[in-house]
Parts: structure tokens; C-alpha cells; sequence
């Protein structure tokens, strides 16, 4: 797949605000300051189509961006750490929740890990929320740049070896780069294999 077009929609804070659900969508989602909104500009060549920061926390809203005119591409807020309140972090995630469980053309969501580190609470909870809920997904380990390839696959290993205590089978796994771009081409292919499911 080639990207040719991808055009910020809108922002939306409730599902409701969404934009019309007249084509396939793909959701990214991570813990804060996984490189969500750098995987973001990496698969779409954009320098600035997702803003990035070092501020845990930046993206609060649900973020629709347009591609190809084909199908969306949805930024959602991360979870775990972030310096907000309490309440802001109750709404964020009855927002994010509402949107994963109600979004009915919602192929599929991007679970983003940081392959460096070991397989945490938070993402295995998430993840099992998400099974339980029959919401489709797929793991993206990214910043894979930063370790060397023993270190990458020992990593990866043992990630799947903690899925396995807890589920039958895997879900469906990307490594990526957003600095060399080491899987872009891999999860846009998919896309494009569940973009002509649906037509």
C-alpha cells in the first residue's frame, strides 16, 4: 500500500462525536510514551501528522486522520502513567472504552509495547480487556532500533512466553522501527489485506 493522502478529520471526546463509520478503521494505542504518534508519522511519511512529545499524556482526544480517502487511521490516548487527575484519567479511559467497544467499523487495534521492556500489568490487562470484550487486535513492539537483534529476539520470546500463560493462541505480532522503518510496510500490507475483506 501506498500512502498517497492522510488528512487530519477531526478530534473527537466521545465516541458519539466520532466521525461518520462509513469506512474500515484501525486504532493505535499504547501506554504514554510507547512512540505512538512517531509510528503514526512513520507509517504515513508525515513529519508532523501525529504530535509527538516527551510529555507523557499529549494525546487526550480521539484522533481521526483520513488515508488514501480509503479508511481511517485513529489516534487514541494512551494509558498508565500520565500527570493528569484522577478524573481526567476516569474519563479518558470511559472514552477510550466506549470508542473500543461501540465503534462498529473498527477492524482492528494496534496494541503498541516497547520492546525493551519486560511484559507489564497494565498492556497484559488491557489486552485481556480487549479479548474478553471480542475486540479484534494486534501487538506492535516498537523502538526495536534501540536493541540489537539477540536482545530483540530474547525480548520478543519472552513476551509471547507471558501471552501464553494466559491465552490460547497469539495474537497477531509487528515489529517496528520508527526510526528505520522496520515494519511500516508489514502492518500496511495487512490493512490492505482487511481493507479488501470489506469491500
Amino acid at each position: 500500500m501506498k500512502i498517497k493522502t492522510s488528512v487530519f478529520v477531526k478530534s473527537s471526546a466521545t465516541n458519539e462525536q466520532c466521525p461518520k463509520p462509513d469506512r474500515p478503521e484501525y486504532a493505535f494505542i499504547g501506554r504514554s510514551n510507547v512512540g505512538k504518534s512517531s509510528l503514526i508519522n512513520a507509517l504515513t511519511e508525515r513529519r508532523d501528522l501525529a504530535k509527538t512529545s516527551s510529555k507523557p499524556g499529549k494525546t487526550q482526544v480521539i484522533n481521526h486522520f483520513l488515508i488514501n480517502d480509503m479508511w481511517y487511521l485513529v489516534d487514541l490516548p494512551g494509558y498508565g502513567y500520565a500527570k493528569v487527575s484522577q478524573t481526567d484519567r476516569k474519563a479518558w479511559g470511559e472514552m477510550i472504552t466506549n470508542y473500543l467497544f461501540k465503534r462498529e467499523n473498527l477492524v482492528c487495534t494496534f496494541v503498541l509495547i516497547d520492546s525493551r521492556i519486560e511484559p507489564q500489568k497494565v498492556d497484559l490487562e488491557f489486552m485481556e480487556k480487549l479479548g474478553s470484550n471480542g475486540v479484534p487486535f494486534a501487538l506492535i513492539f516498537t523502538k526495536t532500533d534501540k536493541l540489537t537483534a539477540t536482545q530483540l529476539q530474547t525480548q520478543l520470546t519472552n513476551y509471547k512466553k507471558t501471552l501464553l500463560e494466559t491465552w490460547d493462541e497469539l495474537p497477531l505480532t509487528f515489529v517496528t522501527s520508527s526510526v528505520s522503518k522496520q515494519g511500516r510496510l508489514d502492518v500496511l500490507k495487512q490493512i490492505e489485506e482487511w481493507n479488501q475483506l470489506k469491500k
